[in-house]
This record gives C-alpha cells, sequence and structure tokens, in this order.
C-alpha cells in the first residue's frame, strides 16, 4: 500500500540519474539538493532536470559563514536570491531573513562546523529545524543532536547527508501532509507541520555511515586546500562579480 505524507531526505549533495534512482528505489518523495560551493542558479537549473512526477528535488544552499577555523554551516530553503560563502554568520542570518529563507542547521554541535549548544540557544527563534539525525555522524553524535533539538524545542530534520550516492536515503523527514512543490517544503520547515525523524538499522546502515564519516577525512584535507586561497573567480566567493559588492562589507576573505 502507498505510504501517506511526504518523506524528505533533507541533505544531500550529489544529484544525478543514479541518485534519484536510488531515492526511488529507497521509497522517498523528495530529496532536498544543497552542494557545496555552487550557485544558486546552479543548483537550481540541477533541481529542475532531475525532478519528475515521483521525486521532487528541492534546491538549497548549505551557506559556510565565517572562516576556515570558526565556520558555521547554514542550510538554508526557498532562497530567492543568491548568497555568497565565508561570510559572517551575522551577515548571513540577515541575508536569509531578508529572503525569508527556511534557516535549518545540519550537524549541530559536530567539531568545528556547525553552531555550539550556546549558539543555538541564542538563536533559537531564528532558526526553524536543526539536525536530529545525520547518517554520516556517529550514534553518540546523533543522540546529541537528538537532545539539543528536544532541550531547545526546536523541530528536529533526519537526512542522509550523502556526500556518496549510495548513501541517499539512509534517513529522511516524514511529514504527515503531502508536500508537491519546493514552496511547499519550504513552508513544512517553517512551520510546526508534524514530522518524525526516520532512519534505516542494521549492518549495512551502519556500514554506510561509517564509509560516509571516513569521506570526512577526504573533505577537510586535500580537497580542503581547493578553498583556502579563494579568487573573485570562485563562484561563491563573497566578492565574486556575480554579488555586484553587496557582501563586501561582511566578507571575511
Amino acid at each position: 500500500m502507498p505510504h501517506t505524507g511526504t518523506r524528505i531526505d533533507a541533505h544531500v549533495k550529489v544529484l544525478d540519474e543514479t541518485v534519484v534512482e536510488r531515492a526511488k528505489e529507497r521509497g522517498l518523495d523528495a530529496i532536498v539538493y544543497a552542494p557545496h560551493f555552487e550557485r544558486l542558479p546552479t543548483i537550481r537549473e540541477r533541481a529542475d532536470r532531475f525532478s519528475d512526477d515521483e521525486l521532487l528535488v528541492v534546491p538549497a544552499r548549505e551557506v559556510f559563514t565565517g572562516d576556515w577555523r570558526n565556520r558555521r554551516h547554514l542550510l538554508a530553503l526557498g532562497l530567492s536570491e543568491p548568497i555568497p560563502d565565508f561570510i559572517t554568520f551575522e551577515g548571513a542570518m540577515a541575508e536569509l531573513e531578508r529572503q525569508d529563507a527556511a534557516i535549518l542547521v545540519p550537524h549541530p554541535t559536530f567539531a568545528t562546523v556547525s553552531l555550539t549548544r550556546p549558539e543555538l540557544d541564542a538563536h533559537r527563534d531564528r532558526i526553524d529545524a536543526v539536525g536530529g539525525y545525520n547518517a554520516k555522524l556517529l550514534p553518540h553524535q546523533n543522540r546529541r543532536a537528538r537532545r539539543v533539538a528536544r532541550d531547545l524545542d526546536l523541530p528536529a530534520f533526519g537526512s542522509s547527508y550523502a556526500h556518496l550516492r549510495a548513501t541517499v536515503g539512509e534517513a529522511w523527514t516524514a511529514f504527515e501532509t503531502d508536500l508537491e512543490t519546493p514552496a511547499a517544503v519550504v513552508e513544512a520547515f517553517k512551520s510546526d507541520v508534524d514530522r518524525r525523524v526516520v532512519h534505516r538499522a542494521g549492518i549495512e546502515h551502519r556500514a554506510r555511515g561509517a564509509i560516509e564519516y571516513a569521506h570526512l577525512a577526504y573533505e577537510n584535507t586535500w580537497k580542503r586546500l581547493d578553498r583556502l586561497f579563494l579568487s573573485g573567480d570562485d563562484p561563491t566567493n563573497p566578492h565574486s562579480v556575480f554579488y555586484e559588492g553587496r557582501f563586501d562589507d561582511v566578507a571575511v576573505y
């Protein structure tokens, strides 16, 4: 019997025919596509190309705020205009609020790449949801994330945070209502619509999570070097011509 409501893997980094096929096999209705260091128009075009009647692909941006040593990630859905990386946290929050985007916090309190517990508490009225389960993280890290969401009375969301195709659909957010457009998904995350955080279980699930976690070493070592010396040609550099100087006063590089 077909399920009711909408199952959304709320944060994936990869998108192609294989990802779409896997998402459908896993029973997902939608995925949120938010690759690193890509401009919003590019993300939108790709999301539109891979959306169909069976799977909705929602474009989003995971914005890197602050510098490499002190960065805080924000997942933004429903953007109307591009926003760069490596601007101040407050500058990013102000721009996301100006655009009335849904502001989600992925992997809360994890390492040096997300908001700390005091920061989440200080900005709780500006945040729409926090990651309550991330297939890439270790069990104790996910337990801590769920505890933070519960203690701060913030809605949680589930995602695979897939950087690898095989991880798509390992976790998702299950909404009780049918969400058929990107705008409906954005509004659902901004509202108090009933939802559950769901994830697969078993040895295969744990193995996929371990492989994703190991992939962090690649993401944070030599690949990271590509971004340490930003140029004006970088698509999400705040000084890029794409942004026409609008973010120069809040750029950290």
